[in-house]
């Protein structure tokens, strides 16, 4: 059974890091959660390792500017590992090949840009039916548009056997009082169909890796799993993922789980164990919201 904590100060003590999301955890997407930051300020003034572990297709440094942008420090964290830069090392790879069909708005450019990856230069962005994949970041409009604004396109890619890069695992994020769709939602939609979809964020393997080779490289040292706590309101991504690489992990039972959990302000006991045993997964431990 989870352990159901009122304060991240009950465990921290455990960890020297902490791999911790930011939609639903630190804020918004229009705002930091003030107790949120203050936990992650006590623990990194204690000598534990933040680092800001996320599904944005985005390459780190348009994370940070984003981060800016809604007043996160830059204080507040030592490092940041992106599903998008990971997405974009494979991309650079030549394993989805050179001619890729873009999928996402417009804000989504720098997920091409080759200055921290220069393989990426000879990525051509074509159409569909020039492409040699699919490089999904997120929906054209996620204000307006569902995975079915895409049948069309899917069916034709299926047709042709074309495989889709998910640069964003997530199916739905909130962003404010609004839940919007995901990368990850359209490649669902597009596996469902028959088609192909590879991931690199959370829960899966690369986005880890890469976190751990970021966090290596900034303190010189190498982290126990065992010392590394992952922290996220997903339970199909980051709680997941910590189970597949054998860490630790603190639920966020008021992010995306909110109303399942029926958290205000923690989660009610017995919908939360419902809600947990549904995905028959087990967090080290579950708090309503990071403080």
């Amino acid at each position: 059974m989870t352990r159901i904590i009122e304060s991240f100060s009950e465990i921290s003590r455990n960890y020297d890091a902490v791999f911790c999301d930011l939609w639903g955890c630190l804020h918004n997407g229009k705002r930091p959660f003030e107790a949120a930051v203050s936990a992650l300020e006590a623990f990194r003034s204690d000598g534990g390792f933040v680092l800001l572990l996320t599904n944005s297709p985005r390459p780190k440094a348009s994370v940070e500017t984003q981060l800016d942008g809604i007043g996160v420090s830059r204080d507040l964290y030592q490092e940041v590992a992106t599903s998008g830069d990971s997405a974009r090392a494979a991309l650079a790879s030549g394993a989805f090949g050179t001619n890729v069909f873009h999928i996402g708005p417009e804000r989504d450019q720098p997920f091409f840009a080759s200055d921290d990856i220069p393989d990426l230069a000879k990525i051509n962005r074509v159409p569909l039916d020039q492409a040699d994949s699919i490089v999904v970041t997120g929906l054209y409009d996620d204000q307006t548009e569902t995975p079915e604004d895409y049948a069309s396109i899917f069916l034709e890619a299926k047709s042709r056997g074309l495989d889709l890069l998910c640069a964003n695992p997530d199916i739905v994020v909130d962003l404010g009082d609004k839940r919007i769709f995901c990368a990850g939602a359209l490649a669902k939609d597009y596996t469902e169909r028959g088609g192909a979809s590879h991931y690199f964020g959370k829960p899966h393997a690369p986005i880890y890796d890469l976190a751990r080779n970021r966090m290596t490289a900034a303190t010189g040292r190498v982290f126990d799993n065992k010392r590394i706590l992952c922290i996220g309101d997903g339970i199909l991504t980051d709680i997941l993922g910590a189970v597949n690489e054998d860490m630790d992990s603190l639920f966020i039972s008021g992010g995306l789980a909110a109303k399942d959990t029926a958290t205000n302000p923690q989660p009610d006991l017995e919908k939360l164990n419902r809600f947990l045993q549904l995905h028959t997964l087990t967090p080290t431990a579950t708090i309503g919201h990071l403080r």
